[in-house]
């Protein structure tokens, strides 16, 4: 069964959407292509939709993979360009640092999955079955993933590092 998508339902999401592709790519500019591309293949593939399905759920899915095969291209492609120029990684971390300052940009260095988990969970509420579904992994892998996230997000905000407790043995 298919359920068709009307222009009100995408205008109620878009904003939803273009958060979630600005916190992934970390450039308005990348975002809001992101958001296009996906919104395009959802048209595309509406037929595909199960009538029963979260549509919010259905677009986060899209967006992710979309995001994630973008990555994929863009390793490739930095690959074949590392070959022919040279990165000075001392002035990328300098920049690291300076920009380290405050939570939101201790957000944005966590992992993309760590990202789009804190975000589909914990800003636009999806439960960790409808997170699993849409990122294509388990519950159980959801829920550590998340735990491993918001510890990661804690460390890098506070600027504190948590050493495990270790016992001495003689």
């Amino acid at each position: 069964m298919t359920q068709g998508i009307t222009d009100e339902q995408f205008r109620e999401l878009l904003p939803r959407l273009r958060r979630f592709a600005l916190w992934l790519t970390r450039n308005s500019a990348t975002a809001d292509d992101l958001v296009q591309s996906s919104v395009e293949k959802a048209l595309t593939w509406r037929g595909t939709r199960q009538e029963d399905g979260d549509l919010r759920a259905w677009l986060f899915t899209i967006l992710y993979r979309q995001f994630i095969d973008g990555q994929r291209r863009q390793r490739r492609y930095a690959r074949i360009l590392s070959i022919f120029t040279y990165v000075d990684e001392e002035t990328s971390a300098t920049e690291d640092v300076a920009e380290a300052q405050s939570t939101l940009e201790a957000f944005g260095k966590l992992t993309a999955e760590q990202r789009a988990l804190l975000l589909i969970v914990g800003v636009e509420g999806l439960s960790y079955r409808e997170a699993a579904e849409s990122l294509g992994i388990p519950i159980g892998t959801v829920m550590s993933r998340l735990a491993r996230a918001r510890q990661a997000l804690r460390v890098l905000s506070e600027g504190q590092i948590n050493l495990p407790y270790m016992r001495l043995l003689k």
